[in-house]
């Protein structure tokens, strides 16, 4: 028996990666050398500290029970700490956090929790491909507006006035970007702000990369007024290399936090104690935990420099995140016919543009969570072809 499926899904369609995946897994079987440089998930360990706080934490007599839908309070007053250290920000570790199972799956609770048919949201494009997708299960209408390299990759905010946005009800902003590096500044920060409150427009600013190659971390809630109209997203994921222990917050006004703790209390029955006070040690860690990663991940950029040289792509060396995003040469087509060319060639797998949107079909992006034997194995492989061409 074969049940239909629902109507809101006609309006997306499996995620790149899952199907990306899955390709790769296959020629890998057939026995085929697959260096994957596609997915920002870190491959570098938590810190030992984080580790041994989860072994002890697992140990719990309430350990394996279930947890407050709102996280501990230990986990939020953390957080608050966490803010209050990098950022000289204030939060309320009561009413003005809720702790996540994943900022992805955040964007998700936030869509949910505040549109409906008729709503518009203004996604960025390029852009994180969830941004869309969560808002078109959720039932509304997705309005892009333009990232381009003249404009630094930030909105142009003369032409977004220019629409009507009447019916716009989020906007999704990113940066550190990703997926192109760029950073943001405080200035700009309070430009989006000034916005947001004249067209009544909650800004969700989706901050996961805070401190990978960046150094000047910021938040939006160091702009006076963004509790009025912001939320921010933070996430273990890449700063602390969690990324698969799922847990990030969400951070906004106690109004906002009760909306989405009303959908999210219906979706999961918390997050384990051990991962929370895992997290708890984390976030207590010192600039030391971030210079030793950011150490790596510049030696590992400088050898995604060459790769991206070696295929005649053109790129900032100053941009920030987990990523390296570079503009293809004019000779290819568009992106995906680089990438397709490459995985067939030599079996390394680069990720096209095209999925964060029209305006990244000229880029490519190469992740730096590979260790550095893979990513010169990557060079060689690809020098060697370039060569025999």
């Amino acid at each position: 028996m074969i049940i239909a499926p629902s109507s809101r899904l006609d309006s997306v369609t499996t995620y790149y990666f899952a199907k990306k995946l899955k390709q790769l897994r296959i020629l890998s079987d057939a026995g085929i050398e697959i260096i994957n440089l596609g997915i920002g998930s870190p491959d570098l360990l938590p810190h030992d500290k984080i580790l041994e706080s989860l072994h002890r934490a697992s140990k719990l007599s309430d350990a394996n029970k279930y947890q407050s839908y709102n996280g501990l309070p230990e986990l939020r007053s953390a957080i608050s700490n966490w803010y209050t250290r990098w950022f000289d920000v204030s939060l309320n570790a009561d009413n003005e956090i809720l702790p996540l199972i994943g900022s992805k799956e955040g964007i998700m609770h936030i869509s949910m929790s505040f549109l409906e048919s008729g709503d518009q949201v203004l996604v960025p494009n390029p852009g994180y491909p969830s941004y869309s997708s969560a808002s078109k299960l959720a039932g509304a209408e997705v309005v892009s507006y333009d990232l381009i390299p003249e404009n630094n990759w930030k909105p142009d905010l003369e032409k977004l006035e220019k629409l009507d946005l009447t019916n716009v009800k989020i906007m999704w902003l990113n940066y550190p970007n990703m997926p192109t590096g760029a950073d943001g500044n405080l200035g700009f920060f309070a430009q989006l702000i000034r916005f947001a409150l004249k067209y009544k427009i909650l800004l969700c600013h989706d901050n996961p990369y805070t401190f990978i190659l960046n150094d000047q971390p910021k938040s939006i809630f160091q702009i006076d007024g963004a509790k009025e109209c912001c939320l921010e997203l933070m996430s273990m994921s890449k700063n602390y290399n969690m990324a698969g222990w799922r847990v990030g917050a969400c951070i906004a006004h106690k109004e906002v936090i009760n909306t989405i703790l009303k959908f999210k209390s219906n979706m999961d029955s918390g997050m384990y104690k051990g991962i929370q006070l895992a997290t708890v040690t984390a976030l207590e860690l010192d600039q030391h935990w971030f210079d030793q990663i950011n150490e790596v991940y510049r030696k590992r950029r400088e050898i995604v420099f060459t790769i991206m040289s070696l295929l005649q792509c053109q790129f900032e060396s100053t941009q920030v995140g987990m990523f390296v995003w570079a503009k293809i040469p004019p000779h290819y087509s568009n992106a995906e016919s680089l990438s397709d060319q490459i995985l067939d060639a030599v079996g390394v797998f680069i990720t096209p543009g095209h999925i964060f949107g029209s305006n990244g079909q000229s880029y490519i992006r190469i992740s730096l969570c590979s260790p550095m034997e893979l990513l010169e194995k990557a060079r060689y492989k690809i020098e060697s072809y370039i060569a025999s061409k």
